[in-house]
């Protein structure tokens, strides 16, 4: 059994990793925030349901320099699983410092804290938004991820050169992995089918951007800890003979990985609408809008090499994960 720390406990995929941890028999520490970035209250209610006496929560904001090395000193962790950041690529067109304190100086202090405490593993988040203008189906890790449009793909980006220099310089083996649309119960409110659900059932229009010309990966949160449960037991080893000339920007000579987590079947918006109203067994009003600033119209991973190292597949399709969801809003809302 090993000792985790995980970063953002009350987040939707955090607070998930947390429990599945703990079922497996792991002590974890779970660190947040609780920003007001959404509803505190659905933070506060994802740890309440974390009943287990291996977890510990402490409240703590990643960019608290001093907090954070005195969390590392304190816990002798073996593991950290990355997940904390401020969301959302909307959001950073609006609040760009946010950004930069969360999800720049955030990741730096977990790299100190990792390099300094001899961390055996640390998995953090990326995300999808890193591919940017890449137009190439589906993307795929060795692609070029120069151009991101917005600036929080733009931290993301620069979330895995920084792990690339602490693998670098200091061997702290790391994986990032590049999320695709997560979606399921306990989700987020600013996410889509958070929006539409909540719309719906109000009898209020949902804003369609890009008239419903757009494709997403959507994949289902059980399917996302899958994989992230699997990876972290797969530590990267140093590639002596590795090259940048030769060698994938997923790849180094360092203990550095970087991979695609994601359903790899994107799925029409429209018809993901059409699950949605399928579910709540009503029909939404649409509100059909131009494309928005730092979206991307289409996202479909290519995910063959975390396969090869982990054997994950998802199971759960668009239609059961939309029921599970729509099951959930309905319970925790009362609805």
């Amino acid at each position: 059994m090993k000792k985790y720390l995980v970063t953002g406990a009350a987040g939707f995929i955090g607070s998930a990793v947390v429990e599945r941890l703990c079922a497996m028999g792991h002590q974890v520490v779970g660190i947040d925030n609780l920003n007001d970035y959404y509803e505190v209250s659905l933070k506060h209610d994802r740890l309440t349901r974390i009943q287990h006496p291996g977890f510990t929560f402490v409240e703590l904001d990643l960019a608290n320099r001093d907090g954070m090395a005195a969390l590392f000193a304190e816990q002798k962790f073996d593991r950290v699983i990355h997940l904390a950041a401020q969301a959302g690529v909307r959001y950073s067109i609006d609040n760009p410092m946010a950004y930069a304190d969360s999800n720049l100086v955030g990741h730096l202090t977990v790299l100190e804290g990792c390099r300094h405490h001899k961390i055996e593993h640390l998995v953090y988040a990326s995300s999808s938004s890193v591919y940017g203008l890449n137009q190439k189906m589906p993307f795929n890790t060795a692609d070029s991820v120069d151009h991101p449009i917005s600036l929080y793909a733009a931290t993301k980006k620069s979330n895995e050169l920084m792990a690339h220099t602490y693998s670098h310089l200091y061997g702290v083996p790391t994986t990032g992995l590049r999320f695709f649309t997560v979606y399921g119960p306990w989700g987020r409110p600013d996410m889509a089918l958070f929006k539409f659900t909540k719309a719906i059932v109000e009898g209020k229009a949902i804003d369609v951007y890009n008239n419903g010309d757009m494709r997403r990966d959507f994949t289902y949160i059980d399917d996302i800890v899958e994989g992230i449960i699997r990876i972290q037991d797969v530590i990267p080893q140093s590639s002596p003979d590795w090259t940048v000339e030769t060698g994938s920007p997923a790849t180094s000579s360092a203990p550095y990985r970087v991979y695609n987590i994601g359903h790899g079947s994107p799925v029409k918006l429209m018809d993901f609408i059409d699950a949605l109203e399928s579910a709540l067994d009503m029909d939404a009003k649409k509100n059909f809008m131009p494309m928005q600033p730092g979206d991307v119209y289409a996202t479909y991973a290519d995910t063959a090499d975390l396969f090869d190292v982990t054997g994950y597949k998802p199971q759960v399709s668009v239609q059961e994960g939309v029921q599970a969801f729509v099951a959930w809003y309905r319970e925790y809302y009362q609805c």
